[in-house]
């Protein structure tokens, strides 16, 4: 139970963690200081085209928070195929937490943040800043390292770097 009010605070942070990188992991351990249930939400988005399935992402996710060390918060890692804000609702969360790494993402978040706010006001959106270490490392950044053969073990842990690995060989990449 929160100290906030007594009452039982759900989060969610959302994203499609393609992979998981140790910038998200740091963002999970924030958000897990602040509330008492954070939902990791998988989005199942097929439009961009992940280099991962499914299922291999939240695999990835549960075994690196599985190796995360815990204060208290339950988390749980789920897929979504639906509106954020409705994902939220269902899950009784009081709000959605961000990452932002760079002014970049502000304006795409904000605006986000705007109609996620029109569809429930109830809601709430977070953003957590990256830290100093973490603000230029993306998941789109680590996959193009790693499939011109570069070193991603800075940005992803042994797992996910190994899966990255495989994922590039079998199509024939550097790594």
């Amino acid at each position: 139970m929160s100290k906030a009010k007594g009452r039982y605070l759900i989060g969610v942070y959302p994203g499609s963690f393609d992979p998981v990188t140790k910038g998200h992991l740091h963002l999970i351990r924030r958000a897990s200081r602040i509330v008492d249930k954070l939902i990791i939400a998988v989005a199942q988005s097929q439009r961009k085209g992940p280099l991962f399935t499914l299922e291999e992402r939240l695999e990835m996710l549960r075994t690196d928070i599985e190796n995360m060390p815990k204060k208290g918060c339950e988390i749980e890692v789920r897929s979504f195929d639906c509106l954020l804000v409705e994902f939220a609702r269902e899950a009784q969360a009081s709000c959605i937490f961000r990452g932002l790494r760079a002014i970049s993402d502000f304006e795409y978040e904000f605006q986000m943040t705007g109609m996620n706010a029109k569809l429930d006001p109830g809601i709430e959106t977070v953003f957590l800043m990256a830290a100093d270490k973490w603000q230029f490392v993306s998941a789109s950044f680590v996959k193009e390292i790693c499939s011109l053969g570069g070193d991603v073990g800075e940005f992803v842990t042994p797992q996910v770097a190994e899966k990255l690995k495989k994922k590039y060989k079998k199509r024939g990449n550097k790594a």
